[in-house]
């Protein structure tokens, strides 16, 4: 057998071999790249709706008490809102009873 017989022969014997597995890294990198983004568009959706909900408790304070909660502080005591402060910082600004307050939810990252 001659060299060149030899070196394809050891190159197809290694391909065959190892095909599998790194076909199965690939796998392995191309799911955990789509978890990472799934996870993103998550928190993203979960700083939406934590900003929604403390809305919705304002304008419901307002509704029932005729003002805006001072701060965020009565919206969480009061209205049943829980703040991951790990996750989300929350800017909660209010220029007078009477005026909406300025609701801002920013993701945080970990």
């Amino acid at each position: 057998m001659n060299t060149k017989t030899f070196q394809n022969n050891t190159l197809h014997a290694l391909l065959s071999n190892f095909a599998p597995i790194f076909f199965t890294l690939a796998i392995i990198l191309l799911v955990a790249l789509g978890l990472n983004k799934t996870e993103a568009s998550s928190r993203a959706e979960g700083a939406r709706f934590l900003e929604e909900s403390i809305l919705r408790a304002a304008i419901h304070s307002y509704a029932v008490e005729g003002q805006y909660p001072e701060n965020l502080i009565y919206i969480v005591e009061n209205y049943g809102i829980h703040i991951d402060r790990s996750k989300y910082a929350v800017h909660y600004d209010i220029i007078a009873s009477n005026i909406l307050p300025d609701i801002t939810v920013i993701m945080l990252h970990q």
